[in-house]
């Protein structure tokens, strides 16, 4: 999953300016560091495993919004 997500993220940064795969990127970190944070607290050690996890699954979940647009437009386009 992890060289999927970074094969979508070079290929994202590549051809579109702005895209739901990088701001999935962001938001995963950024929920990733808050869990990691959360278990510092508890365990008493730093997870980065966590923090990558939460960056895959946001990468990934900005290809489905960015998927689910196309379909949209695809749909649109053909329904007149």
């Amino acid at each position: 999953m992890g060289i999927i997500s970074l094969v979508l993220l070079i290929i994202y940064w590549l051809l579109v300016e702005k895209n739901a795969v990088w701001g999935g990127l962001t938001v995963g970190i950024i929920i990733g560091l808050i869990l990691a944070i959360f278990f510092l607290f508890k365990d008493g050690r730093f997870n980065w495993h966590i923090v990558g996890k939460g960056g895959i699954v946001g990468t990934l979940s900005g290809f489905v919004a960015e998927l689910l647009g196309m379909v949209s437009n695809f749909i649109k386009k053909h329904k007149k």
